[in-house]
């Protein structure tokens, strides 16, 4: 979908569809709607008097113009209470609004800025956020589709129309950020609804490669014989029992060249999570194809960053394998040996996603990497306790922790800090090595990060754990069913909030 931006009046506008707003509790509309009101001679007042246009965040009425406008139709979308009102209330009704226009088998749309000069909010923040949640709401997965719904055409073109030209510069900035964003939590979605049959490890190598050279950044990809010469047993390890080989990515920007310091993201790249030897159910496991969303977020994020062009290093690494049960997979008790040289019995194959994880945190600590924030779907723990609305995380400092929770904030993307309590790593305690992949059940999301504090050891480090906000089971806003994108959006946030304006 092209997105445009133009000077003018939104009630002269020849779209098949256009978006205004309302504020819950509006009588009498006013602004850009009460202009689209006046032109219907009264036509959405009416309806709000009646109780059919309530402007309730979620909703997006649509009013047919029977010739009053040169637009066929006008969908109200509501904003829900004043004193409510985000951005994130932009995103969602962008997203509500042009499902609803799709529906109505509009391919051209017209809209208002808005929010802008609502709560102080900036024109160019506002059309950021229209971007984000059109082109994450319009989002639909159909590679794989051979007959798809007729009736759900394409949005080929949205406008955003303003009658102040001196904002229009502001907007298309605005609408250029929110583009990036937006392709970038697309990209993750992309790869994280991907089959595990169409993306095996070095598939996943491939498309890191390739949307590293979209955005001029550098991509390195390590097979099983550089592996196991740096001494990545742990990740070996796991995809031992699969004939689709692991690989070790390494993306790497360098946008401030008068430092070495440089950030390092790690994402968790399991591209089919069966369990190996401790097997899954089988309900629900064709959803472990999206068990690699952690390393998707970490390659949409570099895709994003070699576009926008921040003035700080970042290296982003993705250890990637398959989890499969064969005559040749680990076994419960066997014992691996990470890349510092230490050893880990392994108790539960199907903890495997800390596996990888480790090795990757001593590669990122090689590399004086700091700090590192890993992504992944660890823990049902982690599902269990925050559910689908929030996702939990891990610091080893406040302002590091601080940052996240701000980044997620300006995303919309709620973080929620758990605690690393020290006494969690006593059930991590094994008879014969180093260090057990699991400990007891209670507390599960904590021990799995005290797992991976073990090896970040007193590097500055953050662990995202994912598990649960990966994935929606519905069109709700600018999320659609299936891949979120989730932390995408947050993980470009922390990284702008660290660089340097230039």
């Amino acid at each position: 979908m092209k997105i445009n931006v133009e000077a003018g009046d939104i009630t002269q506008h020849d779209a098949r569809a256009i978006i205004v707003n309302l504020f819950q509790g509006v009588t009498s509309p006013g602004g850009a709607t009460g202009a689209v009101d006046a032109a219907l001679e009264g036509g959405i007042s009416a309806l709000i008097s009646e109780g059919e246009i309530k402007g309730r965040a979620g909703e997006a009425p649509l009013v047919h113009t029977l010739g009053r406008m040169p637009s066929p139709r006008v969908i109200v979308a509501g904003l829900g209470k004043q004193d409510a009102f985000n951005l994130n209330v932009i995103r969602n009704l962008m997203g509500t609004a042009l499902r609803r226009a799709r529906m109505a088998g509009a391919k051209t749309v017209a809209t208002i800025v808005h929010g802008a000069g609502i709560a102080g909010l900036e024109t160019a923040d506002c059309a950021q956020a229209i971007a984000e949640g059109a082109l994450m709401g319009e989002y639909r997965f159909r590679k794989y589709k051979s007959n798809d719904d007729p009736s759900f055409a394409e949005i080929e073109t949205l406008t955003i129309v303003e009658a102040d030209k001196r904002k229009i510069r502001a907007i298309e900035r605005g609408v250029e950020r929110g583009r990036t964003m937006a392709g970038a939590a697309n990209h993750t979605r992309d790869m994280a609804n991907e089959p595990g049959n169409e993306l095996p490890p070095t598939e996943l190598a491939n498309r890191a490669k390739r949307l590293s050279a979209q955005a001029g950044i550098d991509c390195e990809v390590l097979d099983g014989a550089q592996m196991k010469k740096l001494g990545m047993g742990a990740l070996l390890g796991v995809g031992i029992g699969s004939s689709r080989q692991p690989r070790f990515v390494i993306m790497r920007y360098r946008g401030d060249k008068r430092t070495k310091k440089t950030l390092g993201l790690v994402g968790k790249g399991i591209t089919f999570d069966s369990g190996g030897i401790s097997i899954k159910p089988a309900a629900g496991m064709e959803a472990m194809k999206g068990d690699m969303s952690g390393a998707a977020a970490i390659i949409g994020t570099m895709w994003a960053i070699g576009k926008l062009k921040p003035r700080i290093n970042v290296t982003g690494i993705v250890p990637t394998a398959e989890n499969m049960p064969s005559g040749s997979a680990q076994r419960p008790g066997d014992v691996v040996r990470a890349m510092n040289g230490k050893s880990i019995e392994v108790i539960n194959t199907d903890a495997e996603g800390r596996l990888i994880l480790a090795d990757a945190i001593c590669y990122a600590r090689q590399e004086k990497l700091s700090p590192i924030v890993d992504v992944a779907t660890l823990t049902g723990a982690m599902m269990i306790a925050l559910g689908n609305r929030a996702t939990g995380f891990f610091a080893t400092d406040d302002t590091l922790a601080e940052q996240l929770t701000g980044a997620g904030e300006r995303s919309g993307e709620l973080m929620w800090r758990f605690p690393l309590i020290d006494e969690y790593r006593e059930d991590l305690k094994s008879t014969i090595a180093d260090i057990k992949n699991t400990g007891v059940r209670g507390g599960g999301a904590i021990s799995a990060a005290k797992f991976l504090h073990f090896f970040a050891e007193d590097t500055p480090w953050a662990h995202i754990d994912m598990a649960g906000t990966d994935e929606s089971n519905k069109d709700k806003g600018l999320w659609v069913k299936g891949s979120t994108g989730i932390p995408t959006r947050t993980l470009i946030n922390f990284v702008l909030g660290r660089a340097p304006r230039r």
